[in-house]
């Protein structure tokens, strides 16, 4: 096969992958808390053709003797743009805003924690009459103790800067919950796990110890906003922007095996 259709083939097949990456982004561009990502490439292998001899050096050269022809690029991965989204203000007891970067609610998916920025809480009433915080999807909101349940008879909620949750009752007392808020130092690790939740892999496969991932903050260090939701980071004129050039570089490859087609189409008529 002609050398620029493959190189063309490898690389269209990676701006298909560039292309649903962006198309997500722009799907996502209204949810809470919704962090984009970005595709970055690397040259696939290359071959060197040494076609100069060795005393046929020039003086002044700044690159390498020969010819280097690619065979394309790839997608080698998509890092996590963690900038902080507009904050909107909602006035709504139960939404809540990280105001720091790195920053995530810990949330409770099938029995394992997990991390998100989207701080649109609610309350789910459980079997025994008792009332649980969960996120807009139902999973259950983690305190530094677990679960964060109240019991019946509450009446309002006040959340601290430092993200203590105080439930107030009608009898005048107050119960105080510490919500569980991680700081991750490492976040291109985090991984989608569905409904804009992020997971961890095993880090014992990877070789990556906790304290390597996980920072250490105090209370002090977590800054909450009541009443305020944080938006999206997607910027939809950017990813307008980028869809419609990787559009073109589609085109540029698929036209190029288009003419490499009717080049060895004219090479056959020749013969």
């Amino acid at each position: 096969m002609n050398r620029s259709m493959i190189t063309a083939t490898n690389t269209m097949t990676q701006l298909q992958k560039q292309l649903d990456n962006i198309s997500h982004n722009i799907s996502n561009v209204n949810t809470t808390g919704f962090k984009k990502r970005e595709t970055n490439f690397q040259e696939l292998l290359f071959q060197q053709f040494n076609n100069q001899p060795i005393a046929a050096n020039e003086v002044g050269r700044l690159t390498p003797n020969g010819i280097r022809m690619g065979t394309g690029a790839k997608v080698s991965h998509t890092s996590l743009q963690l900038a902080q989204g507009n904050i909107v203000t909602t006035e709504r007891a139960l939404d809540l805003a990280l105001l720091k970067e790195n920053q995530f609610f810990e949330v409770e998916v099938d029995g394992e924690v997990r991390y998100t920025r989207d701080g649109s809480f609610s309350l789910s009433v459980l079997e025994n009459g008792e009332t649980q915080l969960v996120t807009s999807d139902g999973h259950p909101v983690l305190s530094e103790n677990g679960p964060i349940i109240f019991g019946e008879g509450h009446t309002g909620f006040a959340v601290s800067n430092t993200g203590e949750l105080n439930v107030s009752y009608q009898d005048g007392t107050t119960e105080t919950y510490d919500l569980a808020i991680t700081q991750i130092q490492r976040p291109q690790l985090l991984q989608s796990a569905g409904n804009n939740i992020l997971g961890l892999p095993n880090l014992d496969n990877l070789g990556i110890l906790e304290v390597d991932v996980f920072a250490a903050i105090g209370r002090n260090d977590i800054s909450v906003q009541q009443g305020a939701l944080e938006q999206s980071n997607v910027e939809l004129q950017k990813e307008m922007t980028e869809m419609i050039n990787t559009q073109r570089s589609y085109q540029f490859n698929a036209r190029s095996i288009s003419i490499a087609d009717q080049m060895m189409g004219l090479v056959n008529g020749i013969r």
